[in-house]
């Protein structure tokens, strides 16, 4: 298995550090409102490196934090008269909702930051008794940028360039520190922020620290893989390998993985240009799963255009893998009993062959998108070889396999049951009850509201059948 490590700039085959495990760190969101497609990229993509990890016979011990103190949280407080708590608890909780409806797998572990500020503080202290950090005046502590010689092996930038840029920024507040380049281990509160006490006085860890500490604490201080989106290679990245080599003495991390941006109709997400989506809008749209194929049509590493025609094209998509799925539930309960025929064990070494190919492109630093096509090759191959006449051993294995492989990708190839709210039930007895009493407008008007609600009825001999719009 290949692995692009971002430092390196070139596919690394993996080797962990621990024979069968793997010890993974995924950089979560920051919990101030519902998270937006962008964030839902690396949820997906990450889950889906760790899912083929453990297909492959691995533990993995993957953890991903909620950072649950920052200034955004804090906005969003005084907004709406609320304390920061407030707020990071709604929002991990809806985030966790969005999470499940993706098919995103529990973390190990969901550290959050206020949950571990003492190991902070501790390894703070460590930095300034090892002269990488200092105290300034007002008691803001920073990381000393020159102290750590290979600072911005991950980004690959260059310390003096840096430093130049930084010169030109004035930034208030910040007059304290040694090099413009130094940044923040630990910041003062201000007038209605949430603090902790310190030793250098009241306030709160930067960003940076929060996730060196959580790391060390829930997978020790070297682990096999850090990811998090490209955006967090600088600073944030660059940084915690700073304070973790530093504090620790050790390599931070041995393979660090970036997935690449999410634009919106050939532009970058912003709110000000109006295509700004979050995880849960779309889902009043599209089942999620349908997002999650999307998000895995392209490899990580490409950058990938989201927009509503290649969503569509992803709907279709699971919905050609369900009814295949469907299809072979249904052969399964009238397959005969017996060893496969001759031509069923020459499908089934087709099938075997598409298993390796899916395993070639997910070895090849995850490429999901050559993995979805042997996925795809196997439907159609299911299709046309799988009927009524087929035996249960060979239904079985195509059934199993292609089930299997979806798992991997997060997939989940059985059709849901739809399930109506009372609301809608009841509006469709009382429009059934209206055309009994030939109440014709009324029952036309039932089913405009309906329409409106996404529910389309479609009158049929058997009876009323509904879908959504």
């Amino acid at each position: 298995m290949r692995i692009f490590n971002t430092e390196t700039k070139r596919k690394e085959e993996f080797v962990p550090l621990e024979p069968g495990k793997v010890r993974m760190y995924v950089c979560g969101p920051t919990v101030y409102n519902f998270i937006h497609i962008g964030n839902a990229r690396p949820m997906i993509v990450f889950d889906t490196v760790r899912r083929y990890f453990e297909y492959k016979g691995y533990e993995v011990n993957y953890v991903s934090n909620f950072t649950d103190v920052d200034d955004k949280i804090i906005r969003k407080a005084i907004e709406e008269g609320v304390d920061a708590e407030t707020i990071s608890k709604r929002y991990i909780a809806e985030c966790k909702k969005d999470m499940e409806m993706m098919n995103v797998k529990p973390a190990t572990k969901n550290p959050q930051a206020t949950q571990e500020i003492g190991g902070m503080i501790e390894m703070i202290n460590t930095l300034i008794e090892k002269g990488h950090a200092y105290v300034a005046a007002d008691g803001t502590v920073y990381f000393r940028t020159k102290s750590f010689k290979e600072y911005g092996k991950l980004s690959h930038k260059n310390l003096d360039d840096l430093q130049s840029g930084f010169r030109e920024i004035k930034v208030t507040g910040e007059e304290g520190k040694e090099d413009p380049t130094d940044f923040v281990l630990w910041k003062p509160k201000k007038e209605g922020e949430p603090f902790w006490e310190s030793p250098w006085c009241q306030g709160r860890p930067g960003w940076h620290i929060e996730c060196s500490e959580m790391s060390k604490k829930y997978l020790g201080e070297s682990i096999d893989i850090h990811a998090g989106g490209e955006d967090l290679i600088f600073p944030h990245h660059e940084n915690e390998i700073a304070q973790s080599e530093c504090a620790n003495g050790k390599t931070f991390a041995n393979y660090w993985m970036h997935n690449a941006f999410l634009n919106i109709d050939n532009r970058k997400m912003s709110k000000s240009l109006g295509n700004f989506f979050t995880v849960r809008e779309i889902s009043e749209k599209y089942d999620l799963q349908v997002l999650r194929l999307f998000m895995l049509s392209a490899q990580y590493r490409s950058p990938l255009n989201f927009s509503a025609d290649l969503m569509e094209a992803s709907k279709n998509s699971l919905e050609r893998i369900r009814t295949a799925a469907e299809h072979q539930a249904d052969c399964l309960k009238a397959a005969k009993e017996g060893e496969m025929t001759a031509e069923e064990k020459q499908n089934q070494a087709a099938v075997e062959e598409l298993v390796q190919k899916f395993e070639t492109a997910m070895d090849d630093d995850f490429n999901t998108a050559d993995a979805i096509s042997a996925i795809f090759e196997i439907v159609r191959l299911s299709n046309s070889t799988i009927s009524e006449a087929s035996t249960k051993a060979y239904v079985s294995y195509v059934k199993e396999t292609m089930d299997k492989l979806c798992d991997v990708l997060g997939i989940i190839t059985e059709k849901k049951e739809e399930i109506l709210d009372s609301e809608v039930e009841d509006l469709i007895a009382k429009r059934q009850q209206a055309r009994k009493d030939k109440n014709f407008a009324l029952a036309d008007e039932i089913r405009g509201q309906l329409l409106d609600m996404g529910i389309i009825l479609e009158d049929t001999r058997e009876g009323v059948k509904w879908k959504r719009a």
